[in-house]
C-alpha cells in the first residue's frame, strides 16, 4: 500500500514538472513521466531543458526506488508466507509425535465440539481431526490442536498418534464414516478404545460388531435424557453436576488398582480406609471380569486390576490419588 503510494507521488510529481516547468500539455507531460518511470527506453517526446535533465535523472532514480521497494515487499511476503506455513506444518508434525495417551475426535460438527468441550474442561489432551476446513479453523480459534484430513483414511489416523492415542471418538454424521473409522482405528491399535455416534439402532449393532466400544445415539441418547428430566428432575441435574462442566465442585473420578504400583491390593475396604484417609466416597468397584460391586461394604476385598470408582471433591480426589493408581487419561 504505502510503495504504491509512493509511486503515484512520483509519476504526479513528474507530471507536475513537465506540464509547470518544461510547459507540455497535460498528455505529453504524462505520457513523459509514464515512458521515463517503466525505463521503456523511449526517447524524449520534446526538447527538454539542462534542469529538465537534471530532473529527469533524479525522477528515474526515484521511480527506480521505489519500484525496487514494491519488488521488496512482494517478496518479503511471499517468502515469509511460505517459511511461515511451512513452519506451522513442521510445529503441528512435532506437537502431533509427542502426544502420548491423548484421544482423538473424529468430526467437528455438533457433536464433536461439545465433546471437546468436556474434553478441555477437564483439561485432556486431544486432536480434532475434520476435512472441512472451515471446522478447523473454529477449533483452532478456540484454541484446540486440529488435523486436516479424512479420518476415514489410515495415513490421516496415523497423523493423528492413533497407535499412541488411548481413545478415538467418532463423531461424523454418516454412520457408515463412523464404522469405517472404527475399523481402521481398531486395526492400526488394537487396544484403543472407540466410542461412536450412531443415528438409528440398526448402525448400534453394525458399529458394535465393528468394534466399538461404546456406541451413543444423539435421539435414543437424547430422548432418555428428556424422559429422565420429566421424571426425576433432580437427579439428573445432581448427576450432570457431577459429570460434565468446568465449574463442578464434586467429582466421579475412576481409579484402576495396578498390583505393581497400588499398596492396598489385597486389603479391604475397611483395612485400606480409603474413606477415612481421604474423605472420598467408595460407590462401586468393578473387577477385572466386569463384575460390578455397586456400594461395596467395609469387608469387600480389593484385587488386582480392580476398577475403583469414587466420588468427591477436588481435594479428596486428591489426597486419593496418592494412594491409588488412578487410570491413565
Amino acid at each position: 500500500m504505502r510503495g504504491a503510494i509512493a509511486l503515484g507521488g512520483v509519476v504526479l510529481l513528474g507530471v507536475l514538472w513537465y506540464r509547470l516547468v518544461e510547459g507540455w500539455s497535460w498528455l505529453d507531460a504524462t505520457y513523459m513521466a509514464v515512458i521515463t518511470l517503466s525505463t521503456v527506453g523511449f526517447g524524449e517526446i520534446n526538447p527538454l531543458s539542462p534542469r529538465g535533465r537534471l530532473f529527469t535523472i533524479l525522477l528515474i532514480m526515484m521511480g527506480v526506488g521505489v519500484i525496487a521497494y514494491i519488488l521488496n515487499s512482494l517478496t518479503d511476503a511471499i517468502v515469509q508466507g511460505h517459511f511461515q506455513a511451512g513452519f506451522r506444518l513442521l510445529k503441528r508434525r512435532r506437537l502431533m509425535e509427542s502426544l502420548q495417551g491423548h484421544y482423538i475426535i473424529c468430526g467437528f460438527g455438533r457433536t464433536g465440539r461439545q465433546v471437546a468441550t468436556e474434553f478441555a474442561a477437564e483439561a485432556i489432551p486431544f486432536v480434532v481431526v475434520d476435512s472441512d476446513s472451515a471446522a478447523i479453523q473454529t477449533a483452532q480459534q478456540l484454541g484446540y490442536t486440529t488435523l486436516q484430513g479424512d479420518a476415514t483414511q489410515d495415513q490421516t489416523l496415523l497423523q493423528a498418534g492413533v497407535e499412541r492415542s488411548r481413545c478415538l471418538v467418532a463423531a461424523l454424521p454418516s454412520d457408515a464414516e463412523n464404522l469405517y473409522i472404527v475399523l481402521s482405528a481398531k486395526t492400526l491399535s488394537p487396544q484403543i478404545r472407540t466410542i461412536a455416534r450412531a443415528s438409528s439402532e440398526e448402525a448400534i449393532i453394525k458399529l458394535r460388531r465393528g468394534g466399538a466400544d461404546v456406541v451413543v445415539s444423539p435421539y435414543i441418547t437424547g430422548g432418555k435424557r428428556m424422559a429422565a428430566s420429566a421424571v426425576r428432575p433432580q437427579v439428573v441435574d445432581f448427576l450432570d453436576g457431577i459429570l460434565t462442566g468446568a465449574e463442578r465442585s464434586v467429582y466421579v473420578e475412576e481409579f484402576l488398582l495396578l498390583p505393581e504400583s497400588c499398596p492396598i491390593v489385597g486389603k479391604t475396604l475397611a483395612e485400606a480406609q480409603l474413606g477415612r484417609q481421604s474423605g472420598a466416597l467408595i460407590l462401586a468397584i468393578r473387577r477385572a471380569d466386569k463384575t460390578l460391586i455397586f456400594g461395596p461394604t467395609a469387608d469387600t476385598r480389593l484385587y488386582p486390576n480392580d476398577m475403583v470408582i469414587t466420588m468427591g471433591n477436588a481435594d479428596q480426589l486428591r489426597l486419593l490419588n496418592q494412594i491409588l493408581s488412578p487410570i491413565e487419561r
